[in-house]
This record gives C-alpha cells, sequence and structure tokens, in this order.
C-alpha cells in the first residue's frame, strides 16, 4: 500500500497521480458544513471528469460503486492503520487516517 500524501491546509488540492499504468489526476476539497472530504478523478489532459464529489469513508473504497474501465485498477481507500477511528474527520485525516493505494501488493 502507499499513501497519498495530502496536504489539507492547501485544499482544494489538485495533483496527477500514477495508479496503475496511468496517469490520473485527482483534486480533494474539504466540505465544511458537512465536516468530510471529496475526490474529484479525471483521467490526464482530459477535462471531463470521471467523477465528482466522491465522499471518503473510512474503510470504503472509492468508486466502488461505478463500474467503467476508465478507472484505475487499484483499489483507493480511507484507512485507519491503528483501527482506533470510526470515522474520518479534519483532525485525524492526515495524522491517524490516510487516503492510500492498495494495488494488491503488500
Amino acid at each position: 500500500m502507499k499513501i497519498i500524501e495530502i496536504n489539507k491546509e492547501n485544499l482544494p488540492e489538485r495533483f496527477d497521480i500514477e495508479l496503475g499504468v496511468e496517469l490520473f489526476t485527482m483534486e480533494v476539497y474539504y466540505n465544511q458544513t458537512g465536516a468530510f472530504f471529496t475526490v474529484d478523478l479525471y483521467q490526464y489532459d482530459n477535462p471531463e471528469p470521471l467523477v465528482l464529489g466522491e465522499k471518503l469513508v473510512l474503510n470504503q473504497p472509492l468508486f466502488r460503486d461505478i463500474e467503467d474501465s476508465r478507472f484505475p485498477a487499484p483499489t483507493l481507500i480511507p484507512i485507519d492503520p491503528s483501527g482506533k477511528e470510526s470515522r474520518i474527520t479534519w483532525d485525524n485525516f492526515g495524522v491517524t487516517v490516510f487516503l492510500v493505494v492498495d494495488d494488491g501488493d503488500e
């Protein structure tokens, strides 16, 4: 697993990331009213989004309800390696909760 480094102090943050053998662009947001994080996903160099506003839910893979061959092969999942957290919050994101790429290699 690989941690996707996100600086929550700079949100919204847009960056390119290699997932599997493809390059994607991700943008991470924080919704202050609802107190949750979301992700937008684009194929690299394509302005049309694959998905907008995917909510990060602890231990739930992103894009789990979408079947589309354009999406990345590895699983993106927010996890708490310590197992102590029950949800993602501003205070624990990037401290004890991380968005990781699970490509099946341990």
